[in-house]
């Protein structure tokens, strides 16, 4: 039987996703308490793979398991044996062809930016932070660039292993709530490090530094040394993941409520 899982977590205490020597993993906790569960090893399959530090409203896994459990026993059960940063919302059976990462046609994420002259207390971890206001309209501008299909090597970490640089962009929204700016991307998938890069580098143009037209510039080059340096993990949120309606999941998109301060 396989089963499929809408996670949350906050990826603070986490070292990412995968699994760690150390069972710092976000992949750890999970399969820990899948398999207290199942009475027997669990091993499960994410959507895709979070950095260290890096939030969750929705992300999406699966494993297989001959345990008959209720699918309560896999939300309510998994949740009380799990730390506190990290819950299962829903358990689903699904057919044995749904692949937690193969089946997704696209991923969203948003990142959230506080920009004032004062770190965040209240939000520390949560979100990331720039010392000066940033402007709008021209990272509006060069986002227009980024738009499409593209090779996003320039926006690519160094180890990322993915086949291909080549990704289809087809949202990078940018807003304002006060002191607060809000980047929801959505694409087919995405590169290691490639939301926070763009975000570095859109960060480099509403400061000023750079002109919008500047994010073309690098964007051709694939040249990753010629954009700006990986802006922080605490301000990213995977909000959701896409698959076909004829899998019949509940929801796979949670939006990223901007906390108050």
């Amino acid at each position: 039987m396989r089963i499929a899982l809408g996670l949350e977590f906050d990826g603070t205490p986490f070292h990412g996703w995968q699994s760690q020597a150390d069972g710092g993993g976000v992949q750890d906790a999970l399969e820990g308490a899948l398999s207290a569960i199942a009475d027997t090893s669990i091993a499960a399959t994410a959507a895709g793979r979070t950095d260290a530090g890096v939030h969750a409203t929705l992300q999406v896994a699966h494993f297989d398991t001959d345990a008959n459990r209720p699918e309560t026993a896999w939300v309510r059960g998994a949740n009380s044996l799990l730390p506190s940063a990290m819950a299962v919302r829903w358990a689903v059976a699904v057919p044995s062809e749904f692949h937690a990462r193969f089946s997704a046609t696209g991923r969203h994420y948003t990142y959230l930016v506080l920009d004032r002259p004062v770190r965040p207390a209240l939000l520390a971890m949560r979100v990331g932070w720039y010392h000066r206001p940033l402007a709008l309209g021209p990272m509006r501008e060069a986002a227009e660039a980024l738009l499409g299909l593209h090779d996003f090597s320039a926006f690519r970490a160094a180890e990322c292993q993915a086949k291909t640089p080549v990704k289809m962009l087809d949202r990078l929204d940018i807003a304002r709530e006060a002191d607060m700016i809000r980047f929801d991307v959505h694409a087919d998938a995405f590169l290691q490090h490639m939301v926070r890069n763009i975000v570095g580098t859109l960060v480099y143009v509403g400061s000023g530094r750079h002109p919008p037209s500047w994010v073309a510039e690098v964007l051709e080059s694939r040249d990753r040394s010629r954009a700006a340096p990986t802006f922080a993990a605490a301000g990213l949120y995977l909000t959701g993941i896409d698959y076909a309606p004829k899998w019949n999941l509940p929801s796979t998109h949670q939006p990223v409520i901007i906390p108050r301060q």
